[in-house]
């Protein structure tokens, strides 16, 4: 099964990366990039401050605990075990693949783009709810993220998916420490 569930992995991977254009070469790169998003993360800082002032450094130590776990897991747990090569280095994808500027780190498995994404969207979904409208909107743009790592060559979409997956449990499990944290020392100073 689980060979069979790779080949299929496989071939997905090589039907999605099949369609691409010179002009969204640089695109897709461009939204790959960390940097890229800074302006946009200065502004969800922004309205998350504006909405929760009085308690925004809790919403930003959540959302870095939550990339600190889907991070770690993803990039020092799970590709080094799992040593499933990036498709970009694997030599039976040579002269089949779209691969553009770099390939990363030799093992993509599970892929961090998306475990990171996913878990800020899951995060701030969970603790600012029905405070910032929009914020719905993160999932599709991690989705648009992770899809980039697919159209780059760099990730097969099982990783994207599985990915995904460890970023929404991550963004679960920062949710529920900072709520009982925090619950928990406003028991402490209200008993004193």
């Amino acid at each position: 099964m689980i060979e069979q569930l790779k080949i299929w992995d496989e071939e997905l991977f090589l039907w999605l990366n099949s369609f691409h254009t010179d002009w969204l070469d640089v695109i897709n790169f461009q939204l790959s990039q960390t940097y890229t998003w800074l302006p946009f993360y200065a502004i969800l800082i922004f309205f998350i401050y504006k909405v929760e002032q009085k308690n925004s450094w809790w919403v930003i130590g959540g959302v870095a605990l939550t990339i600190l776990i889907s991070d770690q897991f993803t990039s020092g747990f799970m590709k080094p075990f799992f040593e499933r090569l990036r498709p970009c280095h694997d030599e039976r994808w040579d002269g089949i693949i779209h691969n553009y500027l770099r390939c990363g780190g030799l093992y993509g498995f599970a892929s961090s783009h998306a475990a990171n994404t996913f878990g800020l969207a899951a995060f701030l979904n969970l603790k600012m709810k029905g405070k910032l409208r929009f914020l719905p909107w993160l999932f599709l743009w991690a989705a648009v993220i992770s899809y980039t790592r697919i159209y780059l060559g760099v990730h097969y979409p099982l990783d994207i998916l599985v990915g995904a997956i460890v970023g929404v449990a991550a963004g679960l499990i920062s949710w529920f420490v900072i709520v009982f944290v925090r619950r928990e020392i406003l028991k402490m100073v209200l008993k004193d």
